[in-house]
């Protein structure tokens, strides 16, 4: 067996990284995309290695010559690289082809050993290797039938996104034996390329081959394992995290904040989402005003706070609407001055906003990380501060203060004269039949010291919306956050989302009451294994100490390294140093059951 690699193209689309040389020598993590290709390559015992060059061509094969490959090399130039296509560097290796059977490749892959071994092991002679197409992927798509036959092409004209759940994306590494090539590959390439010319695409044979009784080629499907086609500087960016060394792998992830879609095998239970909430009826309705919504601006600051005034039965001059709660909290803390207390460990946005020395701080001293209302007021009530910082349930001990207690806290904050500060963007998650919000008009009206803040991302399940509120008794205050953020400060998707949520308010208790129960379960779950002990919560995350020998950082990074499980690892924040601390989101019964399948193997081997 051989392998030939097209690897003739400019790739423009990666601009300034490939000014110099060809696509394949741009570096992943510090190592060429061709380099990493060989050496996989070098491991099989090829009789050769066929490599077509073209851009920057002499450059490429100098420094393939200083590479420590035993299999023998042999070039084939492209010189007309520039005004023709892939199909056109194939037409040239084509002899090759009918020589010996071929492990084709094109030169911008970065993949591990495992995904070539799904075609060397797989016994049928010619097979196209395939990947569950996912919404970020660009190229070759096919439909297959139960038994691995290609069905069909899909060109981009026929491309319809309703039938993403049924297309596979070619992952541009195929097996061709010797006789599919003399027989079918190669006839037919020389024809397509003596009819249609040479700037085509090497797959369109392929399609045509498809169209036959019997084309004598099928595919074979990937499941997890890691590849990643790089074409521009993002994908460059992905494949770099994918395959970063397990430290760096977790390090990169962490500092992404999100946009973890880009990684479908991957479970977050690391960012903290409703998964029961929003319902397919109300994510149909907001499908069917997509166009519509896309190409139109959405209102200002004015109609948007009626809106959420409206769903939470509050008046538009006592709330604004933010590009997430965070954009909210950051004009906020730069409008209140003096010494402001806040209970460590909790969510950073608030403390990352204020210098150090104008934070007081509240160390709960226990190993649950528990604290009532009365330990609040006896610690800051002879503490000279301005305001006082509350998240309920709080993050990550998910600590909750009922609704009496907090009613204490809001008084007393009123008598020392003192904002009251309530987070309670995980409020609803909390399993109690007294209110669980203090987003009420009289209540505000009442007490226009206590400012409450809400993110919808939470607990209604639609981070990528990117909503939340501060609502005030104190107009002035509620006035001048409006006037700090811009007018058009959400987009059209956010503005929809609350203009039809309440019509979905008994959905979404419904959700709540069903995660109660699944968190439950959880718990339970959770409890049964040895090595972990989990602290009670009232919101969609648990606080897990990490027992000896186990430590935090491992646990992280073994979940990371053997189950594509993601969790937050608290070794590094503020109130944990020194302590092994997990936090783990609730998620559906199914995930769930993952990371307990996951941790249980992982703790108790």
């Amino acid at each position: 067996m051989q392998a030939v690699i097209l690897a003739a193209g400019m790739g423009k689309r990666l601009k300034e990284l490939t000014s110099n040389h060809t696509k394949c020598m741009v570096q992943v993590n510090g190592v060429t995309m061709i380099e990493r290709m060989l050496k996989i390559l070098d491991k099989k015992n090829f009789q050769r290695i066929v490599i077509v060059v073209g851009y920057q061509g002499q450059s490429l094969v100098d420094f393939i010559q200083t590479l420590n490959i035993h299999t023998p090399i042999v070039f084939v130039h492209n010189e007309i690289y520039y005004k023709t296509n892939n199909i056109y560097s194939l037409y040239l290796a084509k002899d090759y082809l009918l020589e010996d059977d071929t492990i084709l490749l094109e030169s911008d892959l970065i993949f591990e050993e495992a995904v070539l071994d799904r075609l060397l092991n797989d016994p049928y002679p010619s097979l196209a290797l395939v990947a569950k197409f996912e919404s970020w992927m660009d190229g070759t798509v096919v439909e297959l039938d139960e038994e691995n036959n290609i069905l069909s092409f899909i060109s981009k004209k026929d491309f319809k996104f309703e039938d993403i759940p049924g297309y596979y994306k070619t992952v541009n590494i195929y097996k061709f034996s010797r006789i599919f090539s003399s027989t079918h590959y190669v006839p037919f390439l020389e024809a397509y390329c003596k009819a249609l010319g040479n700037n085509e695409y090497y797959e369109q044979v392929l399609k045509v081959i498809t169209l036959l009784d019997k084309p004598e080629i099928k595919a074979v499907r990937l499941h997890s394992e890691a590849w990643y086609e790089i074409d521009d500087i993002q994908d460059l960016n992905i494949a770099e995290t994918i395959f970063s060394k397990k430290e760096l792998k977790l390090e990169k992830l962490q500092k992404r904040y999100g946009g973890y879609w880009r990684y479908p095998h991957m479970m977050d239970f690391c960012y903290l989402v409703n998964p029961f909430f929003p319902n397919q009826k109300l994510m149909d309705e907001i499908k069917a005003n997509f166009e519509r919504l896309v190409c139109n601006y959405p209102s200002g600051m004015d109609i948007n706070s009626l809106l959420a005034a409206k769903y939470f039965g509050l008046h538009k001059q006592n709330i604004v609407i933010g590009n997430g709660a965070a954009e909210l909290i950051k004009s906020l803390m730069s409008m209140i001055n003096g010494k402001i207390g806040t209970i460590f460990p909790t969510f950073e946005e608030y403390p990352n906003r204020l210098k150090k020395e104008d934070i007081i701080a509240f160390y709960p001293q226990n190993q649950d990380y528990a604290y009532t209302e009365k330990d609040l007021i006896e610690f800051f009530d002879d503490k000279a501060i301005s305001a006082l910082v509350l998240i309920n349930p709080d993050n990550p001990s998910g600590n909750y203060i009922s609704y009496d207690g907090i009613l204490r806290l809001v008084m007393w904050a009123k008598e020392k004269g003192i904002w009251f500060i309530l987070d309670e963007s995980f409020a609803d998650f909390a399993d109690t039949e007294d209110p669980k919000s203090l987003l009420d008009q009289e209540i505000l009206e009442q007490n226009p010291n206590m400012i409450v803040v809400k993110s919808i991302s939470k607990s209604y399940g639609v981070p990528g919306f990117r909503l939340g509120v501060v609502a005030c008794g104190n107009e002035s205050l509620i006035t001048a956050i409006k006037q700090d953020v811009s007018i058009w400060n959400i987009n059209s998707f956010g503005e929809f989302y609350m203009q039809i949520l309440e019509k979905y308010k008994s959905e979404y208790e419904s959700a709540m009451q069903q995660f109660c129960k699944v968190r439950a379960e959880y718990i339970q779950d959770l409890s049964k294994i040895k090595g972990i002990r989990i602290i009670p919560s009232q919101a969609n995350y648990l606080l897990c100490e990490v027992l000896a020998p186990f430590d935090s950082t491992n646990l992280t990074q073994d979940l990371l390294d053997q189950y594509d499980i993601l969790i937050k690892d608290l070794s590094t924040k503020e109130g944990f140093e020194g302590k092994s601390y997990v936090r783990i989101a609730v998620k559906s019964k199914e995930e769930n059951e993952a990371i307990i399948h996951a941790l249980g193997k992982i703790l108790n081997r």
